[in-house]
C-alpha cells in the first residue's frame, strides 16, 4: 500500500473521465473549490480506510464525484461501493500482486482477455462470470453490514 493516498482529479469528457493535473483542476474549478474538494476527498478516503480496516478490508482505490447544487458543493453518485472502489481482503494483500477483490475488478480483468475495442456493443457476459461478480458483491456487503442484503432490508 502507498504511505499516503494520491489524489488524481478528473473531469467528465464526452465519453469518459478525463484525467487532470492538480493545476488543470484548479484552473477548471478555481483554487478555493479545488482545495475544498481535495480536503473532502482525502477525509472521506481516510474515514473509509479506517472503517473498513476494522473489518479486515483494505480500501485500495476509490472515486468520489462532486457537483454543485444551488451554489453548494455536494457529493453525488454512490460512494464506497464495489462499483466505485477497490476492496481487498487485508489478509490476502502482498506487495506486487493483485489480490482477490470484492469489486468490479473481476469484470475488468475478464474484459482485458478479450479482443474487444471497448466500443459498443459490449460483449455478452457468461453466466459464470456474472455469478462470480455477484458473489463477491454479496460477500463485501455482508462483511461491511454484517447481514446478507435481504436480511438488511427486513
Amino acid at each position: 500500500m502507498l504511505p499516503e493516498p494520491i489524489l488524481t482529479p478528473t473531469t467528465k469528457d464526452d465519453d469518459h473521465d478525463r484525467p487532470l493535473s492538480p493545476d488543470e483542476a484548479r484552473e477548471v474549478v478555481g483554487t478555493d473549490v479545488y482545495e475544498t474538494l481535495e480536503k473532502a476527498s482525502l477525509a472521506l478516503f481516510a474515514r473509509g480506510t479506517e472503517t473498513l480496516a476494522d473489518l479486515g478490508i483494505l480500501l485500495a482505490d476509490t472515486k468520489f464525484e462532486f457537483g454543485e447544487l444551488n451554489g453548494e458543493l455536494v457529493l453525488i453518485d454512490e460512494v464506497l461501493t464495489p462499483d466505485s472502489s477497490r476492496f481487498w481482503p487485508k489478509d490476502d494483500y502482498r506487495t506486487g500482486i493483485s489480490p482477490p477483490s470484492y469489486d468490479k475488478q473481476i469484470l475488468r480483468d475478464w474484459l482485458e482477455t478479450l479482443d474487444w475495442d471497448k466500443n459498443p456493443p459490449a460483449p455478452e457476459l457468461p453466466a459464470e462470470l456474472i455469478e462470480r461478480i455477484s458473489g463477491r458483491y454479496l460477500e463485501i456487503c455482508e462483511r461491511i453490514t454484517g447481514h446478507a442484503p435481504a436480511e438488511a432490508c427486513q
